[in-house]
């Protein structure tokens, strides 16, 4: 896979255990990345994702950390670097996505996302490019979400991180470039969330444009897209069905439970 050899063949992928942090591990193994997996107390799920990763025949080390902790974020950094002794790529996928509107916000939901959303992968970035070598290049990609482009008046705390984190993508595209490379993949409809049933998780990707969900492996493959295309940086691929043009669920007239 690596068309860079300045890229060290190492990927810490946060939130690794389950879902879509999940693909994206085994997705990099497969194509020749050893794993640094974060989790954050799904131990057993973690130990099987991590499992199916030496069955690939790559090296990996599971690290449980709570990113609420702009501390442990840095430390996540030094101890993958500890464990593999390089690192070429960072996934910050790790996310919480809580509702909350304009009149039920709190200051606690509100530093809980900016926390876990937008510092934890700010100081993952930040270790990741002071560590590097003068003589390595390196890759950051953070999942985002569609809904920087497609605004709604709800989930108030997660919108305005994940718009901060946006933000701080192509700031970041800036500030590190040449060396490190900076993008974002921003997810549709893809798992369903806690608070959906499958009615609800049907009923939302069937108001996209296209119709269909977003699998996780698509995903994972986005994320590859970018570390292997060397002049891609300081842009975000959504990969939604057409959810951020806002077409279809603007015409619906109501509010698809997320």
């Amino acid at each position: 896979m690596l068309q860079d050899e300045r890229l060290a063949p190492v990927a810490l992928v946060t939130g690794a255990a389950r879902r879509i942090g999940r693909e994206i591990a085994l997705d990099l193994a497969q194509y020749g990345f050893d794993i640094a997996l974060h989790y954050r107390g799904s131990e057993s799920d973690a130990e099987a994702t991590a499992q199916e990763i030496r069955d690939l025949g790559r090296a990996v080390h599971l690290f449980d950390a709570d990113l609420a902790d702009p501390d442990a974020a840095t430390d996540l950094v030094a101890q993958t670097l500890s464990a593999f002794g390089e690192l070429g790529v960072v996934v910050n996928n790790a996310s919480i996505f809580e509702r909350d509107d304009w009149n039920t916000v709190t200051r606690d939901s509100w530093s809980s996302h900016m926390a876990i959303n937008l510092e934890s992968p700010m100081r993952i970035i930040q270790a990741f490019a002071k560590a590097l070598p003068d003589d390595k290049n390196g890759v950051a990609v953070n999942i985002i979400d569609q809904r920087v482009f497609n605004l709604t008046p709800h989930f108030i705390s997660y919108t305005a991180s994940k718009s901060g984190l946006w933000t701080l993508t192509r700031t970041l595209a800036l500030a590190l470039a040449p060396q490190v490379r900076v993008a974002a993949v921003g997810p549709g409809p893809t798992v369903p969330s806690a608070r959906q049933n499958t009615t609800d998780f049907d009923r939302q990707w069937d108001a996209v444009p296209l119709k269909r969900r977003t699998e996780p492996t698509a995903i994972a493959k986005a994320v590859r897209f970018i570390i292997q295309s060397p002049s891609y940086t300081g842009q975000m691929i959504a990969l939604d069905g057409g959810e951020h043009l806002g077409w279809q669920q603007a015409g619906l007239g109501c509010y698809i439970e997320e």
